[in-house]
């Protein structure tokens, strides 16, 4: 099964000041979906944005929201973020006890759920639930922080779901976030990558609409080699 690749600009690279001209900007280079870290201090070293920007997004494009929520007891806030206008809401696996409830809960408020692994985290962990997400979201950075050095053996990890997509007819994507850029594009895709979160790689060039251009031909390449 050969998906299409998309890729994906973190605003959380992005100059909040100009937060619309950067929408548009990655909106003219063919982003197809931004994807929005929300971090809480707690599970992860940082804070970010939360539901007030993600509704300040939501009037500010139509693209699809991936809302990555990297925060402790996901359960408490994804009625809020399903209703600020987000598509897809991701939990991590380490956050929650209860990873099937929260994505239930994801889908049943009218989001695409994804589960979410840290680098240490073996695919494994997410064995019950694969039959009940529409993406997995493995992280290639510890997260918490943009601009961080991606994770070779990260690339071991995508393979194996895939491979595991495959053995159990499973339809889920496979999203990558952390370190991703035109020097690893082509070595994620044929890895088996479908969606490649990228932030400074995009919004800390001189031109996010060219940066976007170039990541999708990029990926375009290395998805008809794979096919």
């Amino acid at each position: 099964m050969t998906h299409s690749v998309e890729i994906a600009p973190s605003i959380l690279a992005a100059d909040f000041a100009s937060l619309g001209e950067g929408i548009r900007a990655v909106e003219r280079g063919g982003a197809m979906l931004l994807h929005v870290d929300v971090m809480d201090g707690h599970f992860v070293p940082n804070i970010s944005i939360g539901v007030p920007v993600v509704a300040s997004l939501r009037k500010a494009t139509r693209l699809p929201l991936d809302v990555h929520l990297m925060i402790e007891n996901p359960e408490q806030y994804i009625q809020s973020f399903a209703e600020a206008g987000a598509d897809m809401i991701s939990v991590h696996q380490e956050a929650t006890a209860h990873l099937d409830r929260a994505l239930s809960m994801i889908r049943d408020h009218g989001c695409q759920p994804g589960a979410v692994i840290n680098p240490a985290t073996p695919v494994s962990m997410l064995s019950e639930v694969l039959g009940n997400v529409d993406y997995i979201l493995v992280m290639s950075v510890n997260p918490g922080f943009g601009g961080q050095t991606f994770i070779p053996n990260v690339l071991e990890k995508i393979r194996h779901l895939k491979s595991i997509r495959e053995r159990y007819n499973q339809s889920f994507r496979i999203e990558v976030d952390g370190g991703v850029g035109p020097e690893n594009v082509t070595d994620l895709v044929r890895a088996g990558a479908e969606i490649l979160v990228a932030g400074t790689s995009i919004f800390h060039t001189a031109d996010p609409a060219e940066a976007v251009r170039a990541m999708k031909q990029l990926a375009g390449g290395a998805l008809a080699q794979r096919a």
